[in-house]
């Protein structure tokens, strides 16, 4: 079982936070995206841009059962809680939601692919947090700011897990 799955939206951070995370446990991170790419043997960006969002989120979920097994931290997609099953999954785990402003986020998203934002990040950051949110909230069993510094965040990580621990 993991130690700690985040889950939020794309660019908020969650892989960043995840390897400080780790390296404060001195554990291993596994994120989900790397899983689905040793998986299908190409980018997870590359599969979702040739295969389409349905195989990739078939693959996600799937790569998200793999990682779930070990004792890492896991990073997650930010469009895992669209899958009904991958959310069911969530549940069951230690899931924190990394959160922050859409203004924010567009910074960190500069240069990196990302197939789902296409040319308009703005507006697709608005509707993908008004499709996800929700999800976001069913899943996880606390909210953190991601807006601050990366040990800021990891510092408030460490905190929720042992509040939500005891």
């Amino acid at each position: 079982m993991a130690r700690l799955v985040l889950v939020g939206m794309p660019g908020v951070g969650k892989s960043t936070a995840a390897l400080a995370l780790a390296a404060r446990w001195n554990c291993a991170v596994l994120d989900v995206d790397d899983v689905v790419a040793t998986m299908v043997g190409s980018s997870a960006a590359d599969f979702l841009l040739l295969e389409g969002e349905d195989a990739f989120r078939e693959r996600e979920v799937d790569a998200l059962d793999q990682a779930l097994r070990s004792d890492v931290v896991v990073s997650t997609g930010g469009g895992i809680v669209s899958t009904p099953r991958a959310r069911e999954r969530l549940k069951h785990e230690m899931t924190v939601w990394l959160d922050c402003d859409n203004a924010s986020i567009l910074p960190r998203l500069a240069g990196v692919d990302r197939p789902l934002l296409g040319d308009d990040p703005v507006g697709s950051l608005v509707r993908l947090r008004a499709q996800r949110e929700e999800w976001y909230r069913e899943v996880a069993r606390a909210r953190i700011d991601a807006s601050g510094s990366v040990d800021d965040v990891v510092d408030r990580l460490i905190e929720e897990a042992a509040r939500t621990a005891t």
